[in-house]
């Protein structure tokens, strides 16, 4: 049915399951959240929710994406300005915005990050109709700017994935998260475009829970 594939599921039914879907997990999971939050704030000094850059939303629009914390206080600035990270920042672009082994994380981001614990808080996000539960990555500008750079052919493939709204879990993250390399990624991530439907996104949501237990490809 028309109603759920491609424009017309984005503009109607999959928004009220957006809403329906975020609003249960943040009942369910809020008791996680609470713990995770005293967790966070007894391992190492700092807010709870991380001080990331903003994201790239839908048709270009930036937003703060909600995170629990899972580095040090000020990483990403640190990362991009102090003079000891050089190497590590030139890793990190190399790496398509990754690193597998980060000095900044804490001892319960690892765990957090593992499981993708970390991003709960998205759930806010969805609520607010910057994000869907499932879709594209939500890129950072920079990234999108350094990697278009760095793989050309990728342009058009980034205007159709900004056509929709960002997921907090989506293809590609189920099929080999933060092991494939931005060109690989942001392919995957079109194709979800192209083949949207009520169908897909049931099919990627039953492998997320896998994803998240066994934590394959995350950094």
């Amino acid at each position: 049915m028309v109603l759920f594939h491609g424009e017309n599921y984005d503009s109607t039914f999959k928004r009220l399951v957006d809403i329906a879907v975020a609003s249960l997990l943040l009942l369910l999971f809020s008791p996680i959240g609470l713990f995770l939050a005293v967790a966070i704030k007894l391992n190492s000094p700092g807010p709870v929710f991380a001080d990331t850059p903003e994201r790239v939303g839908k048709k270009g629009k930036l937003f703060k994406m909600y995170k629990f914390r899972s580095m040090i206080e000020h990483a990403h600035t640190i990362l991009r300005n102090d003079p000891k990270m050089k190497n590590l920042y030139e890793q990190y672009k190399k790496n398509s915005y990754k690193l597998k082994e980060d000095p900044r994380v804490t001892v319960i981001g690892k765990i957090m990050r593992r499981h993708s614990l970390d991003e709960i808080p998205q759930l806010i996000n969805v609520l607010r109709g910057e994000m869907s539960i499932v879709g594209p990555r939500a890129y950072y500008p920079d990234e999108l700017e350094n990697q278009q750079k760095k793989y050309p052919n990728t342009r058009e493939l980034v205007g159709e994935v900004l056509s929709i709204r960002p997921g907090i879990t989506g293809y590609w993250q189920v099929s080999g998260r933060s092991e494939v390399n931005f060109d690989k990624r942001i392919a995957m991530d079109a194709d979800y475009v192209k083949r949207r439907s009520m169908w897909y996104d049931i099919k990627i949501l039953l492998k997320t829970p896998w994803a998240m237990i066994s934590g394959k490809g995350a950094v």
